[in-house]
């Protein structure tokens, strides 16, 4: 099965968001494996992107939803997970691996679904503060609060995060973006970003990986 994408061509099928969140690792011994892991992490994902971020309204949105999306999401006794076992989930999957899984899907969903016929696609870069991140830090002075700030490259049609880093407490945004760069599909792509970034060493990273600045 294929679906038409942005220029006409026929472009393999998308797989379902919890078939490719078969790809991430599960931590979990075989014993006591009540749900899979793929359908939590899809249970997450849908329940974040309807606003309910937290672990109890995750949970909290898995029951009102019904059996009927528990099993669409990959519950086959049609029930969803506590607040405990989210958090056990959430706390201990390889983070880094849910993101390239999840990265990688929406590459695909780009391919399939971005840009009108005649027009480039473009990814707006641009940097972000997490709510509700916060963690302490010590040092000689004291322990000030952190919280996490990512560098993030999104789609400007449909709004898809492809690809996204942690900046560090010790860095800004420059050595973000090399990072960054390193994963994403940029030939054929229009990037844009603000003044900082636009350095030297960026637009030449962005060379290197096959772009042009």
């Amino acid at each position: 099965m294929t679906t038409a994408g942005a220029s006409g061509t026929a472009s393999p099928a998308i797989p379902p968001l919890v078939e490719a969140l078969r790809q991430v690792p599960d931590f979990r011994s075989r014993h006591g494996r009540r749900y899979p892991l793929e359908a939590i992490l899809a249970l997450g994902v849908a329940a974040t992107l309807c606003g309910y971020d937290s672990y109890g309204a995750m949970a909290e949105w898995g029951r009102n939803y019904g059996e009927a999306l528990a099993r669409q999401l990959g519950f086959r006794s049609g029930k969803t997970p506590s607040v405990g076992t989210l958090f056990t989930v959430f706390s201990r999957v390889d983070k880094r691996a849910l993101q390239r899984v999840l990265d990688a899907w929406n590459e695909q969903v780009l391919d399939a679904l971005g840009s009108p016929p005649g027009q480039i696609q473009a990814l707006s870069v641009d940097g972000k503060t997490l709510r509700g991140t916060r963690t302490q830090q010590q040092h000689a002075g004291g322990t000030p609060l952190v919280e996490c700030h990512l560098l993030a490259a999104v789609s400007h049609g449909l709004g898809l995060t492809v690809g996204q880093v942690a900046v560090t407490n010790k860095e800004n945004e420059i050595p973000a973006m090399e990072r960054l760069l390193e994963g994403l599909v940029i030939r054929g792509r229009v990037l844009t970003m603000d003044a900082l970034l636009t350095q030297k060493q960026v637009a030449r990273a962005i060379v290197l990986k096959g772009g042009s600045s």
